[in-house]
Order: C-alpha cells, then sequence, then structure tokens
C-alpha cells in the first residue's frame, strides 16, 4: 500500500510541473498515463478472470473425485437407521441362515426371472430364511420379453412349491431396466399392463398386492403400473427424491459373514416403519 502511495504522490507531482511548464510533454504524459492505467485494468481484469477460471476448475476437480469416490463406493452418504434387511440370490452362493440372519429383519430371495428361470438357491434360501426365524419374502426379476401373466405363473408356482407361504412378506416384482433396455426402453404402453397383469395374478392368489422393486428411472417411466403396491426403491447414492417408498435399498457394497458366493458384496434395504408394521405385512394363508 505505501509503495502505491509514493507512486500516486510522484505522478501527481510530475504532472503538475508538467502542466505548468511543458504542455505538449503534459499531454504526451497524459496519454501515457492513460494507456498505462488502461493496461493495469486489462492486467486486474485478466487475474481476476484467471482466479475464476482455478477456482471453478478445483471446484469441478473436487466434484468429479467425490462422484467417483462415491461410485466406487468409497464415500457412502446412506447411513440409515431402523428396521434392516439384505435381498439375495445366486450370486451369494451357499448361505449359512444362522449366521447372516444375526446381521439384519428380513430378507427378500429370488425366486425366479422371466416366465422360465428359477433361481437355483431359492428353495433353500427360503426354507433356510424361515427355518432361522428370519422375516421373509420372495421376488421376481421383471423381463420385459414374456407376458405378465407367464411370469406370474413362474413365480407363484416357484413360491407355491417350497410349502412355505404362510407368514411370508408380500411377493415383490422387480421392475429395473437391464441389457439393451438400458439405452432402449420399452415403452410405457407395453410394459404398464404387462405389470398389472402380473399384479393382478398375484393378488388374486395371495390375496395381497405385491410389492414393487424399482430403479429411479423405471420409476419414471412405468410408476402408472404399480397403483396400489408398496414401492421398495433402490438408490444407492442418497435418499428417495419421494416419499412413496415402504422399502428402500440403500446399499449394495455391504460385506458380511454368513455366504460364500461370487459376489463378496450384499445390498442392503430399510424399512419405513416400525416391527410390528412389517410383521402386520406377513401373508396368512385360509
Amino acid at each position: 500500500m505505501t509503495k502505491n502511495l509514493f507512486r500516486a504522490i510522484i505522478i501527481r507531482y510530475v504532472s503538475v510541473i508538467l502542466k505548468h511548464r511543458y504542455p505538449l510533454l503534459y499531454l504526451a504524459y497524459s496519454l501515457f498515463a492513460i494507456w498505462h492505467e488502461r493496461k493495469d485494468r486489462m492486467k486486474a481484469k485478466r487475474r481476476r478472470r484467471r482466479r475464476r477460471f482455478l477456482s471453478a476448475a478445483t471446484l469441478i476437480l473436487i466434484a468429479v473425485i467425490f462422484a467417483r469416490l462415491m461410485q466406487a463406493r468409497v464415500i457412502k452418504l446412506n447411513h440409515p437407521t431402523g428396521i434392516k434387511g439384505a435381498d439375495v440370490s445366486s450370486y451369494q452362493g451357499d448361505i449359512e441362515w444362522d449366521v447372516l440372519s444375526e446381521n439384519m429383519d428380513f430378507v427378500f430371495i429370488k425366486a425366479t426371472e422371466g416366465s422360465k428361470y428359477t433361481d437355483e438357491y431359492f428353495a433353500d434360501n427360503f426354507s433356510g430364511a424361515a427355518k432361522c426365524g428370519l422375516i421373509h419374502g420372495a421376488y421376481h426379476f421383471f423381463s420385459f420379453e414374456s407376458s405378465g401373466e407367464a411370469q406370474a405363473a413362474n413365480f407363484i408356482n416357484a413360491i407355491d412349491s417350497t410349502e412355505m407361504t404362510d407368514g411370508m412378506l408380500p411377493p415383490v416384482i422387480d421392475v429395473e431396466l437391464y441389457g439393451e433396455y438400458t439405452t432402449s426402453p420399452e415403452s410405457a404402453e407395453k410394459v404398464i399392463p404387462e405389470i398389472r397383469a402380473m399384479s393382478a395374478a398375484i393378488e388374486e392368489h395371495y390375496g395381497v398386492r405385491p410389492i414393487i422393486y424399482c430403479t429411479g428411472t423405471a420409476y419414471s417411466l412405468y410408476h402408472e403400473g404399480f397403483d396400489g403396491c408398496l414401492l421398495w426403491e433402490r438408490n444407492v447414492y442418497f435418499k428417495p427424491f419421494h416419499k412413496d417408498w415402504t422399502f428402500w435399498q440403500y446399499s449394495d457394497s455391504e460385506i458380511m459373514d454368513g455366504y460364500s458366493g461370487e459376489e463378496k458384496h450384499i445390498d442392503m434395504n430399510v424399512f419405513k416403519g416400525s416391527a410390528s408394521q412389517l410383521e402386520d405385512l406377513k401373508v396368512t394363508s385360509g
């Protein structure tokens, strides 16, 4: 600051002398001063631009690093409390239910996919969860290539074959995009009637509406077909942006004891309700 003040005094002193004794030199000096002042302003402007650019670039870099760390599950924002449970399939391999059940209050088990496929571990997992007293239910991976009625028949057959349907949670239809449909989703006009047909068949057989599992994308595309169904939504980065969910899949990267499959991670979910409210969801036969 002292340096700038001294500079201003010198400039003022020189300009006064030139103005009175050497008018032409004063004119040239004034033009030079105007040029130099403009040059200083341009330099200051460039410095401000450079600072803004560096600040923006730094923020973008931090955001990219943060997003990548979230994507790699190094940073996890989801830490809900409450009634928690897993969902499992053949990817978890053989499960020691007495061990795994210690870490949860309920579990959903993959039963079927499409109109023909049955998970090879379903019967053992369903009975194993039931025998250790864990609240349990079955889920079906919805296919865009089969009719809703055919998929319902496959799903119902697998569940009924366990002869352990009394006390299970309502059957789940898992609606999410896969394969080529992730980039070219089927139209709502085609999918929604099939979801409704499958839901109706399940309700007719078990007397309850199914639970619908969905991703945010599937919800935005096909939610009109979820009428009257409890919602189980997947969002492993943030809490769902609406309040319609009953179950929330908040993580796909937990590691627990009690299974030995090719997939070391296990999905975890939270129930929006109390233990007694979860009990009230159980299907009763007869």
